[in-house]
């Protein structure tokens, strides 16, 4: 998804509004959404509640936004996977991209999607929602490029194009709660390998 945010030129306002939603981000990245009070989010963008609310809104709002920041400079890797030449490509490019991203060193561990699609407060009801929708997007995607794997030969017919694509989602989450949980990178790249070598053959 493409992210509009305002430019930090000129001073409509008195901070970089780029620079303050990257930093709510990794609030809601580390913390959770119903983790993270707005008392966290205003220390960390360096703002006050009012400054706040006038540039993003209330809460939910601040965080769709940091969701589509997150997309948009994080996950980069899932666009790209779509377009290696094979469908093992594919999975190696999402497989080894996620692992780079849930294991920087500069960014909170784990994925921000997969924390907040197990999130059950009822404060959090809608931003689940629209996660899990955002993933289901990204899923179908992935999908029909495996499908179209088995069109062109790539994959045998038998595969099921889905099935691949759901048993690929259920590696990248599994990676995401380890790294969040704070496993070593060479573990999970060896899972990485694992899943590979599982890989249907022609």
């Amino acid at each position: 998804m493409e992210n509009a945010l305002p430019t930090c030129k000129g001073r409509p306002r008195e901070f970089c509004t780029h620079q303050a939603l990257a930093a709510a981000l990794r609030v809601f990245w580390s913390k959770g959404y119903e983790g993270a009070s707005m008392a966290d989010l205003t220390e960390a963008m360096g703002i006050t509640k009012p400054s706040l609310y006038a540039a993003f809104g209330n809460k939910e709002s601040l965080f769709h936004k940091a969701l589509d920041l997150y997309e948009a400079e994080k996950l980069a890797y899932i666009r790209d996977s779509l377009d290696q030449p094979t469908a093992r490509g594919v999975a190696e490019h999402l497989l080894r991209g996620a692992l780079k991203a849930m294991t920087s060193q500069t960014e909170p561990k784990g994925c921000l999607g997969v924390i907040h699609s197990v999130a059950c407060g009822s404060e959090a009801e809608s931003i689940k929602a629209e996660v899990v929708a955002r993933r289901a997007s990204v899923q179908t995607a992935i999908t029909a490029r495996f499908q179209r794997a088995v069109d062109e030969g790539d994959l045998r017919p038998d595969v099921d194009p889905e099935a691949l694509a759901n048993l690929l989602y259920a590696v990248l989450q599994g990676m995401a709660v380890q790294a969040g949980s704070g496993v070593p990178s060479d573990q999970l790249d060896a899972l990485v390998d694992s899943a590979l070598a599982l890989w249907p053959s022609r």
